[in-house]
């Protein structure tokens, strides 16, 4: 059973109106208000399994208004903290608070302001988009109308697929789906736990679309990934973590500056010959995969750097600059790379 198919049967907060402008106002810049108490604060919080710590003593808040993203592979300890701050699982030690609320003594006061995406949602197959909402509404004791019903899919871009079997409907919208039935209690703080796995390319876009749009609601998120390129894209403040602990923590341009390498240039397909021509220049270069890379931490160096590889006869496919990414962030922390959640050497 999915986390979201478990909160079945607990109540929703009847609106006040028939608007569904979801969220609330907060800062737009994304940096929160620093004078309102934090929509979530967590610390030295703890969570342990006979000799596994998969959550180990990590800390952090994060503000009204803002989209915040722990990231990290899998096994990292994501989704068993957001799985805490769900109230889910109990932590072994340590504070949490959530809308002002200790996770563990008083849940239930604000479960129907809090919306939730699982990782391991499934819609049900045999409603359609419209039927599933509406439906999701009734297990809260809540009935919409159907025009609420229609502005929840309209929000989510699937109003020309309300009247199909949600079996029918593609990844990216069963995402989409997930994410307006998470939207029924017109939460004040989303939960997207790996939205965009598995899904190809052009539906993540499409999804960080929509998760971009929440955010301008005003709606506070707290997104758990472990693609690097989507905590860059879509984040306020990120918390890379790795064996249960917080191992850097900033916004994407405050972790680049800090923990990035400035700026590369990038021989590609110069392979091993590429390389050994750069380094009997006295340039100090590595083999990623069949390109040579060349790290260039001043930006004021790159034009002279560029002219010096650009002397090397050596048979390539092209040569051009590449920025510090999260990517060039996370290995330099962690020491390996990630792919499709997994550390790779």
């Amino acid at each position: 059973m999915s986390r979201l198919s478990g909160l079945k049967g607990l109540r929703a907060r009847r609106p006040s109106n028939q608007s569904f402008s979801w969220g609330h106002r907060g800062r737009r810049d994304g940096g929160g208000d620093p004078t309102a108490e934090p929509v979530i604060d967590v610390r030295g919080l703890t969570k342990h399994y006979a000799d596994i710590k998969a959550v180990d003593g990590i800390s952090f808040e994060v503000e009204k208004g803002q989209m915040f993203s722990l990231l990290g592979p899998n096994g990292a300890g994501k989704t068993t903290t957001v799985e805490i701050l769900e109230g889910l699982r109990d932590p072994t030690s340590g504070e949490a608070r959530v809308l002002g609320v200790d996770v563990r003594k008083g849940y239930g006061k604000i479960r129907n302001r809090v919306g939730v995406l699982p990782q391991d949602f499934e819609p049900f197959d045999r409603l359609k988009p419209r039927e599933a909402v509406a439906y999701w509404a009734h297990l809260f004791d809540r009935t919409l109308t159907k025009e609420e019903v229609a502005g929840l899919i309209r929000t989510v871009g699937l109003a020309d697929r309300a009247d199909t079997l949600a079996m029918n409907l593609s990844g990216g919208e069963r995402r989409r789906l997930g994410i307006a039935m998470s939207l029924v209690g017109k939460p004040k703080l989303v939960f997207l736990d790996e939205p965009t796995t598995g899904l190809d390319p052009g539906a993540r876009r499409e999804l960080w679309g929509l998760i971009r749009q929440l955010k301008s609601e005003g709606t506070t998120i707290l997104l758990t990934t472990h693609y690097l390129d989507e905590a860059e894209q879509l984040a306020d403040d990120v918390a890379i973590m790795n064996h249960g602990k917080i191992v850097a923590r900033g916004s994407p341009a405050d972790l680049i500056a800090k923990h990035g390498q400035g700026h590369s240039i990038v021989l590609a397909g110069a392979g091993e010959d590429g390389l050994s021509a750069v380094r009997a220049r006295g340039v100090v270069a590595e083999l990623q995969g069949a390109d040579v890379v060349v790290q260039v931490p001043l930006a004021s160096d790159m034009r002279r750097m560029l002219e010096k590889l650009a002397s090397i006869d050596t048979p390539l496919n092209e040569i051009y600059t590449r920025r510090a990414s999260l990517e060039d962030v996370f290995l330099n922390l962690v020491g390996a790379r990630m792919q499709e959640g997994v550390l790779a050497a």
